[in-house]
C-alpha cells in the first residue's frame, strides 16, 4: 500500500477514478516451481501469472476505502497546455534539487512550478506506498504531510477502518502492523517518471509511473515479495506554501515484458531492503 533514506514508501493498495488502488487488482508473479518461493526458479516470459489471495484482498479493501474518501470530487483543474508539453519533455531529472527540507522524513517545500508539482507527486507516491502506512502513528504523520488539510481527517478515519488488526494479519503481519519475527515486510514504490496532464497557477494533475514491491521476505513466507507496475494520478493544490494532494487514483501499467531473471533468495531480498535506502525524487 511505502517514493535522505526514506523507508521504501510503496502500499498494498493501488483504476482510475477508484481512489488509491483503482479497479485493477495488483497482479503478482510467483516462481514456477512449487515449494520454492525464492529458491531460484526462473520466470519464463511465457509463464502464467498467479494472484496471491491475501494481497488481492488487501487491494480490494483499500480501493473501496479510499474511493469512498475521495468520492464526489471528479473535477479536474483547467489545463494550460502542460499536457502537450509533457509529451516531449525530457525523462531525465532537471538537475535542480527539488527541496531543502523534510517533514516526517518526507521531502517538502517544493517549488510553486509545474516541475515542483511533479517532484512533489513522485515523492508523495513513495510515501503513500510505504510500509509505514501499516502503522497508525506513522500513517497519520504521512497523511498530515502529503494530503491537503481539509481532507486529512476524513482520510485518516477511512484508513483506520481499512487497516484493522485482521487486515494486517491477512497481509501476513502482526496485528499491530509489524512483521513477524524472522521476516522482513517489504512495501516500496519507485517512480519511473512523471508528467503533468492539466495545470493552472495553484492546481495540477500529475501522473506518476511506478514500479512496486510488496510482500514478506522470509524462508517460509506464503506471501513472497513480488513486483508490479502502475500509474498513480494525483490532483494537487498549492496550499500553505507547498503542493498537497487533493485526490489520487491508480491504474495498472504500463508494464514491461517480464525478464528471465532468477528469483533471489529470501535472505537476499531482506538484506537489500535493509541496506538500500530510498531517494528524493526530482522531475
Amino acid at each position: 500500500m511505502s517514493l535522505g533514506d526514506e523507508p521504501g514508501y510503496g502500499d498494498a493498495s493501488r483504476g482510475e477514478d477508484g481512489g488509491y488502488g483503482g479497479s485493477g487488482q495488483t497482479r503478482t508473479r510467483l516462481p514456477d516451481r512449487p515449494g520454492d518461493v525464492y529458491g531460484g526458479a526462473r520466470r519464463g516470459r511465457g509463464s502464467s501469472s498467479r494472484s496471491l489471495i491475501t494481497v488481492v484482498g488487501v487491494v480490494v479493501l483499500l480501493i473501496a476505502a479510499i474511493a469512498f474518501a475521495n468520492r464526489g470530487d471528479s473535477t479536474s483543474p483547467s489545463g494550460d497546455g502542460a499536457g502537450d508539453k509533457a509529451k516531449t519533455s525530457p525523462t531525465t531529472a532537471s538537475g535542480e534539487h527539488p527541496v531543502k527540507s523534510k517533514v516526517a522524513g518526507i521531502p517538502s517545500g517544493f517549488a510553486h512550478t509545474g516541475e515542483g508539482a511533479q517532484s512533489a507527486a513522485a515523492n508523495y507516491a513513495v510515501a503513500l506506498g510505504s510500509a509505514d502506512m501499516f502503522n497508525k502513528p506513522s500513517r497519520d504523520q504521512i497523511l498530515a504531510t502529503v494530503i491537503t488539510p481539509s481532507r486529512v481527517a476524513a482520510l485518516e478515519a477511512t484508513l483506520d477502518k481499512a487497516y484493522t488488526p485482521q487486515f494486517n494479519k491477512n497481509v501476513g503481519l502482526n496485528e499491530d502492523g509489524s512483521a513477524p519475527q524472522g521476516y522482513t515486510f517489504v512495501s516500496r514504490t519507485s517512480p519511473i517518471g512523471t508528467k503533468t496532464t492539466e495545470s493552472s497557477n495553484d492546481k495540477a494533475t500529475v501522473e506518476v509511473w511506478c514500479g512496486g514491491l510488496l510482500g514478506l521476505a522470509g524462508q517460509n513466507s506464503t506471501n513472497p515479495v513480488t513486483s508490479s507496475w502502475f500509474t498513480i494520478t494525483m490532483k494537487l493544490e498549492w496550499t500553505g506554501g507547498d503542493w498537497k494532494i487533493v485526490t489520487h487514483s491508480q491504474k495498472d501499467g504500463p508494464a514491461p515484458v517480464p525478464g528471465d531473471d532468477r528469483a533471489s533468495s529470501a535472505d537476499d531480498i531482506a538484506k537489500a531492503v535493509e541496506e538500500y535506502g530510498g531517494f528524493t525524487y526530482a522531475r
